[in-house]
């Protein structure tokens, strides 16, 4: 890596003065000592200098990869930092989880800023490997590591004033540190009080009404473009008229997506919008690191030396990243060194069988023969709820696959337990079956398939591996292990990458129209996200908070 003393030049973009112009800017010692402005107007050739990104909203645990392999990965594209809920390994790992974040991202140069998860586990309906109380969370929030309380997504307990939710927005406060949001669908009078509460941001917003009626009541708002959910369009022209209110995050972003953009990608497609070129820098760049009060530089004098040189302010491709003076990515190759790690895990099922899958008529809701089935959106975390004729064999309910009605199961992977199941539609699958032990937000093992033989061997592939991704098709089958808490790889980033692209690939050939078919299968068991779910113990009706009768 490059020495953390120099001076670069180029045409610098200056937030503060919202200006453009020529600049030369000296580092020492990691630290920009000074900036001197080196003519009237930007070139219309060279470089442009900007801050670094910053992924106001993301959870690490979605690339696969531990924080270490992130890092590598994120740098090609710019960005420096994060803010990164350890909330899934949480789930599966507890207090022990989040430290093996924390120390893993300390071994590289790159700016992790992590939260204390609000709520594990998420629901009373579901069975996660570990739970965070109140006096844990005052406990993380001591930590100089913990920036912030991480998405508060328990907002009835907020509307409700649950004691123990309060005691964690209260430790929050009392520390001075933000406390996220996730509300959405919350709009009007509950919108306000779950605010007052003192919640300061919602990456869940997916119009742009609910985002402006939260806005109105002081709340910031992060546009979320991740691998599975994609609030972009609906919520970019936000940013005209509240560019000090606005964000850019991913929330969940897949190794395939990583290794191709990050934020520049946003900034880039918010160009081609028309907007503002100081706007957009702010909600990538300058935003999170006031909102979040963030360690990491802005390009003013006195700030560690935290940015990127890009070769125009159109397609944002990056050059170079620098992180507190140091180069750590230049032309697309990273200079940040991959880690060695012991895994964490908590994995304690036993190998399942097709007669386990079985659903039998008088076991799953049903009138006049219609059986509900959750119907899954592409780019979206809610689901609807389908009532549709089902298809019976033998006196149990199977897959239609002529009308893309698929069985869907959740196998609790932390003890032997019965296997929930139900029916969901949009996987398109033919034939075979996908599973996955990163399921939100307990990360139980789900599959979705064609027939029980198939399913049964994709979940047993995962199993196999203490974790991972599978697909099975006929004779042929795949598996990416992640034996880091079942969610992650400690292998090389662009590897791991590489091998998930083959495997989303072989699940796509199934029949799949869906943009990111493992993505989306994440979500199908995040109670929290309306309307339709499905954890290990049932079938969950989201709107009522209680499972389908």
């Amino acid at each position: 890596m490059q020495s953390t003393s120099f001076t670069i030049t180029g045409n610098l973009v200056d937030v503060w003065k919202k200006a453009i112009y020529p600049a030369a800017i000296k580092v020492e010692n990691g630290i920009i000592s000074a900036i001197t402005q080196i003519g009237e107007e930007a070139s219309t050739v060279g470089t442009f200098l900007l801050p670094g990104f910053v992924d106001s909203h993301v959870h690490i645990e979605s690339s696969m990869l531990i924080p270490s392999e992130f890092a590598r990965l994120a740098v090609v594209h710019g960005s420096v930092g994060t803010v990164s809920d350890p909330h899934e390994i949480a789930n599966v790992c507890g207090m022990p989880g989040v430290e093996f974040m924390i120390e893993n991202g300390k071994q590289t140069p790159f700016k992790f800023n992590f939260g204390a998860p609000s709520c594990v586990p998420a629901t009373v309906f579901e069975t996660a490997g570990a739970a965070i109380t109140s006096d844990d969370v005052v406990q993380l929030l001591a930590k100089e590591e913990i920036r912030y309380l991480s998405e508060m997504m328990n907002f009835p307990g907020v509307l409700f004033k649950d004691p123990e939710v309060m005691k964690k927005i209260a430790a929050a406060h009392a520390a001075g540190k933000p406390v996220d949001g996730h509300a959405p669908g919350l709009r009007g009078e509950q919108a306000k009080q779950y605010i007052e509460a003192g919640i300061s941001t919602d990456h869940e917003c997916f119009t742009a009404e609910e985002a402006v009626d939260k806005l109105s009541h002081g709340m910031q708002i992060l546009i979320r473009e991740g691998s599975a959910a994609k609030n972009f369009e609906a919520l970019i022209d936000l940013l005209e008229d509240h560019p000090k209110m606005i964000m850019f995050c991913s929330d969940d972003k897949h190794p395939d997506s990583l290794v191709e953009g990050h934020l520049n990608q946003l900034c880039a497609r918010a160009i081609a919008k028309g907007h503002d070129i100081f706007n957009v820098v702010r909600a990538a760049c300058v935003n999170p690191v006031l909102h979040y009060q963030l360690p990491i530089g802005l390009l003013r004098v006195g700030d560690p030396a935290d940015f990127i040189v890009a070769e125009d302010l159109v397609n944002f491709k990056v050059l170079k990243t620098f992180i507190d003076g140091r180069l750590v990515a230049e032309n697309g190759q990273s200079f940040i060194p991959s880690v060695a790690t012991t895994p964490i895990n908590q994995f304690h099922c036993d190998p399942v069988m097709a007669e386990q899958l079985v659903i039998r008529t008088n076991e799953y809701p049903s009138s006049q023969g219609n059986i509900p089935v959750m119907e899954a959106l592409d780019g979206q975390l809610i689901t609807n709820r389908l009532d549709l004729p089902g298809k019976e064999i033998d006196g149990a309910w199977v897959s239609d696959v002529t009308k893309d009605v698929l069985k869907m199961v959740v196998v609790n992977r932390y003890h032997s337990a019965p296997v929930a199941k139900c029916f969901i539609r949009n996987f398109g699958f033919r034939e075979g079956a996908i599973a996955s032990s990163v399921a939100h937000d307990s990360h139980n093992i789900v599959a979705v398939g064609t027939d029980d033989a198939s399913i049964a061997r994709a979940i047993n592939l995962v199993i196999r591996e203490r974790g991972g991704v599978s697909c099975v098709n006929g004779s042929t089958e795949k598996v990416l292990g992640l034996p880091v808490a079942g969610l992650m790889s400690a292998n090389d980033g662009y590897q791991v990458a590489a091998a998930y692209t083959e495997i989303d690939a072989m699940a796509k050939a199934l029949g799949s129209s869906l943009g990111a078919p493992f993505m989306t299968l994440s979500f199908m068991a995040l109670l929290v996200i309306p309307h339709l779910k499905l954890s290990d113990k049932g079938l969950f009706d989201g709107d009522r908070f209680a499972f389908v009768a």
